[in-house]
């Protein structure tokens, strides 16, 4: 398993896209062309770049034939899921279940996510057994890219459970250079460590706001600091990425960062977008507007404030 890179487009057509047997189980339903499969390399990159963590191109380790695609992808309306497409000859040997372990060990040893998605169609009864084996507990319906679908949630106690039920072996992770997450107990902090020293830190503070005189739950993101040497590695995206997902799953609506300006790219690549309505906040008593660049990204599609936000207590 390698990051998906550009030059795979046609391995990804020759064993996905062009495949009506696979495809049918996907967003689009059917096969697709080469250029589909050129966008869809584009989309795989552009997500490591923006996140750390996204699909790996599967190939077998004997003949290093192109298998098919596996990974995690960061959807904002949902969180992280897991996906897998392969090649007809590559169903029914367990590759999926391999892989998607793989993947799980990924999300929840490496990365502390707090939970792991799967979106599935009702009939595609091979999926939904895989699933289950690597510990996915039924977790309603959803519309998922305009098609009605099966939701499946992992965390990390059910899919260390489910271990036992997988085979020996594992999958091959190559070309992942990331740090390891680790959350602080009984804070809402995570620290990036790398080559056992921490080298990135970021946390949240979850308080109910007000945005146009309504409540929302709201987290704030603060104290992302970066040691010097890590400035010019993707730490701090994936650092950001991981703590917008535990900050979704303790209930928060909405993600608010104060950017200094030279942050505010960053921001943007992630999918944050700046607000430009005033943002108060109290302090001895009295009102006062924040004077920084404020960044927001939306968990639960709620619509921006057009008149202001109101921190209602001290900026975090």
């Amino acid at each position: 398993m390698e990051p998906i890179r550009r030059s795979d487009s046609e391995d990804l057509f020759e064993a996905v896209v062009s495949q009506d047997r696979v495809m049918r189980w996907l967003a689009t339903g059917r096969a697709g062309s080469r250029s589909a499969a050129e966008a869809m390399c584009d989309d795989h990159v552009a997500h490591w770049a923006r996140h750390g963590y996204g699909d790996f191109a599967v190939r077998d380790a004997a003949t290093h034939a192109f298998l098919g695609r596996v990974g995690l992808r960061n959807r904002r309306q949902f969180g992280v899921d897991l996906g897998f497409a392969l090649h007809p000859r590559a169903q029914g040997r367990g590759i999926a279940r391999e892989t998607g372990r793989a993947c799980l060990d990924l999300a929840f040893r490496r990365l502390s996510l707090p939970a792991v998605f799967a979106f599935v169609l009702p009939d595609n009864a091979a999926s939904i057994a895989v699933l289950r084996r690597l510990g996915a507990q039924e977790d309603g319906t959803v519309q998922s890219s305009g098609l009605h679908c099966l939701r499946f949630r992992f965390d990390p106690a059910c899919a260390a459970a489910a271990e036992h039920t997988v085979d020996g072996g594992g999958a091959d992770l190559h070309g992942v250079n990331m740090p390891e997450l680790v959350p602080a107990d009984g804070q809402h902090t995570l620290t990036a460590v790398s080559e056992g020293r921490p080298v990135a830190s970021a946390g949240w503070l979850l308080r109910d706001m007000s945005f146009d005189g309504l409540p929302r739950r709201t987290a704030g993101l603060s104290g992302v600091v970066m040691h010097p040497t890590c400035r010019d590695q993707s730490i701090a995206r994936t650092l950001i990425s991981v703590t917008v997902e535990h900050a979704r799953a303790a209930g928060a609506e909405t993600m608010i960062a104060l950017s200094p300006p030279d942050l505010v790219p960053l921001y943007t690549q992630l999918g944050w977008s700046g607000l430009s309505v005033p943002i108060t906040f109290h302090q001895a008593g009295s009102a006062r507007t924040l004077p920084m660049t404020t960044m927001i990204y939306e968990l639960a599609d709620l619509p921006h404030p057009t008149v202001g936000v109101d921190l209602r207590g001290l900026p975090f």
